[in-house]
């Protein structure tokens, strides 16, 4: 299984090459590299005896015809600007590999690989293309139809691109892009649930002065309200982030008067979750109150959280047991493809470790223990489920 777990992790790199920026992997939604990636991606499913296609929106499928239920494996082929070489495209990668594993003999159930065409959004802003299209809720933008037609494909056939209605499963390897698997010293994680996000804007408004010639008690420092708010959110009690700030007028002799900053919440529970917001909004109204500083706020997301199907990732916690390692529950903070088929078909989501922690940067790594130790626990799953 090293082997070929090494064949995985050399193959994920070539892809890496294939970009639209020399020197670095930056490959968007039906850029013209995603050619590349299908023609290398394509040849080694017509090797396996897979039936290979592009669908309309862009998605590489390939299946390998079995006698009983339908899964499907799969997960994203488009990456962020200078990206590493494993975010999303291991997982298609791992799928072809677990059906080459499988052998020349027929598998019990039909399996279906998917390399989405886009989940990162950076092309046009909105994420999940390929899995939206899957699952009948994508809504093309004029923009999307001219990018489907440049790169040769139809949109009119947009309807075939839905899963079939046979399928039993869906299921997705991905690097956990985070420390935890690490900092435990494990291999694997299995997902219960994608966390549900929150993301606002808040706005405090004071009164820009002098710095020289304002006294403490009489300013309006919109930039101090915000500082004693950021405490706040680290003391939220989840996960939540003030990531972005700006200030006005942002001179350093100057009492700042404006500053707008971004807040992101993410939890697995979406009371708790949006309990949490509501606490900081008060928080902030407060403390803006208390310094004489008006405090605004305007919601950007409310995106609830996505549980994966509860017998089917008992069977995927069996399946790493079984293949001799710790099973380890946890949830992803990060969103994935997996959210947007979950609410369709069962599905189920496998982590492995990310060395240093490190994602959506060129250093982003997989060991090749993992890899193989996350092919063992595949096979197990799809003998088994």
């Amino acid at each position: 299984m090293m082997e070929l777990a090494q064949k995985v992790i050399d193959c994920c790199r070539t892809l890496a090459t294939c970009t639209e920026e020399p020197g670095r992997t930056t490959r968007t939604f039906l850029s013209p590299p995603m050619h590349d990636v299908h023609r290398h991606l394509s040849g080694w499913m017509r090797e396996l005896g897979m039936e290979e296609s592009i669908d309309s929106a862009g998605n590489l499928r390939g299946v390998r015809a079995g006698t009983k239920k339908r899964y499907a494996i799969g997960s994203h082929l488009d990456t962020v600007p200078n990206a590493g070489a494993f975010d999303g495209i291991l997982g298609v990668v791992m799928g072809i590999a677990l059906v080459e594993a499988l052998g020349l003999s027929a598998p019990a159930a039909t399996i279906e690989i998917i390399g989405f065409s886009e989940e990162e959004g950076v092309r046009f802003g909105v994420p999940f293309i390929g899995s939206r299209a899957t699952v009948g809720t994508l809504e093309l933008t004029p923009e999307m139809r001219d990018a489907i037609r440049a790169f040769g494909l139809q949109d009119a056939g947009l309807p075939a691109a839905r899963l079939s209605s046979e399928t039993s499963a869906y299921f997705e390897f991905h690097i956990e892009q985070g420390p935890v698997l690490e900092s435990l010293g494990l291999p694997l994680g299995v997902v219960d649930a994608i966390a549900g996000q929150s993301r606002l804007t808040f706005i405090f408004e004071g009164k820009a002065n002098h710095a020289g010639t304002t006294p403490m008690h009489l300013r309006h420092d919109a930039l101090a309200a915000a500082a004693e708010w950021i405490l706040e959110v680290e003391r939220a009690g989840l996960i939540a982030t003030a990531g972005a700030i700006v200030v006005e007028p942002n001179a350093g002799n100057v009492v700042p008067g404006l500053a707008k900053l971004t807040l992101d919440v993410r939890d697995a529970c979406d009371e708790k979750r949006r309990a949490a917001v509501s606490k900081l909004i008060q928080s902030a109204q407060q403390i803006g109150r208390r310094r004489g500083v008006a405090a605004h706020y305007e919601e950007r997301l409310d995106q609830a959280a996505v549980s994966m199907h509860p017998s089917l990732t008992n069977s995927l916690a069996r399946a790493v047991e079984q293949s001799g390692y710790v099973v380890h529950h946890m949830i992803s903070g990060a969103g994935h493809d997996a959210m947007i088929i979950a609410p369709h078909f069962p599905s189920a989501m496998l982590f492995l470790r990310s060395p240093g922690g490190i994602s959506h940067h060129p250093d982003e790594d997989v060991l090749v223990e993992d890899v193989a130790a996350a092919l063992h626990v595949g096979l197990e799953l799809l003998r088994n489920a």
